[in-house]
């Protein structure tokens, strides 16, 4: 039958076919809506606190140069992202450590070609104290004890006749798992030890506290004092400095992660691509980490 005004009935169907091939699959295998004309779509980025600034900035200067372009970043820590990642919920998971074997494994099920990790930045730990605290490095059988709880007064590691106020990042951050096993061998953080969301929480609270006691990354050292640390208790005592990272001298440095679900493609993958570009790599050292060789 040739469609005809005088067909009422057939206006309706010929609107929801229409409609329904302007429908796209998305990564979970569901429908969503086709991109507006002038978009070019969006990008979701979720997780490592240590990089969501970083990541900001890496969204804001591609969204200039990419008009119609959408890159939308949000923090929560390594292990929001990772599990938003393994739940389809976000095509870009920040991390701050790499991803364990069983999360690998659930993320498989989900995504038989992935996960995909690719390391965007070098970021050194470092323990902060307060700028009035004397003491200027300790080695990390110190840092261990002191976080373990085994040493509560800062007169056992040269410093006043003060109780060790300790500082610590909740379980689901990178930069915990990254202190658990690099300076606590596995161990668990003393009771003690005040959980704060953020890096930028303990930087401020140190900042507060002459007795306090935090970690982070480096490019968070604000207002604080950065302690040199030793390997052992008569070694050399290493600043966390760009030259001591780069070279390894200092023994707490990381690599800083994208996770993904598989090898990207279209608009994730142009903006991998300006994150790992000479320009995009800039932007890693003005925000004070470190570029990937």
């Amino acid at each position: 039958m040739r469609w005809s005004p005088r067909h009422p009935l057939l206006l309706p169907l010929v609107l929801l076919a229409l409609l329904g091939g302007c429908r796209r699959p998305t990564r979970s295998g569901e429908e969503a809506s086709a991109p507006a004309p002038g978009s070019l779509g969006t990008v979701t980025v979720k997780g490592s606190d240590t990089l969501v600034v970083l990541g900001q900035r890496w969204a804001e200067q591609f969204m200039k140069d990419h008009p119609g372009a959408s890159i939308q970043v949000t923090g929560g820590g390594s292990g929001t992202g990772i599990a938003a990642l393994i739940n389809g919920t976000t095509d870009i998971a920040m991390s701050s450590r790499s991803m364990q074997d069983a999360e690998k494994q659930q993320a498989r099920r989900r995504w038989p070609r992935g996960p995909v990790e690719l390391a965007v930045a070098r970021d050194g730990i470092t323990f902060y104290v307060h700028e009035r605290n004397p003491v200027d490095s300790l080695s990390l059988a110190q840092l261990q004890a002191i976080y373990l709880g085994d040493t509560r007064n800062w007169k056992d590691v040269g410093g006043a006749d003060a109780p060790i106020i300790v500082y610590s990042r909740e379980s689901s951050s990178g930069t915990y798992v990254f202190v658990k096993d690099a300076v606590l061998k596995g161990q668990d953080f003393t009771e003690r030890a005040q959980t704060l969301p953020g890096t930028a929480a303990v930087v401020n609270a140190v900042s507060l506290e002459p007795d306090g006691i935090g970690y982070g990354g480096v490019a968070y050292a604000r207002g604080v004092k950065e302690l040199k640390v030793r390997v052992g208790e008569h070694d050399e005592a290493v600043p966390p400095t760009p030259a001591t990272l780069q070279s390894g001298a200092y023994p707490l440095s990381r690599e800083l992660y994208f996770e993904l679900p598989r090898e990207p493609t279209g608009l994730t993958r142009s903006f991998i691509d300006y994150v790992l570009s000479p320009e995009g790599q800039r932007l890693v050292t003005d925000a004070g980490f470190f570029p990937v060789k």
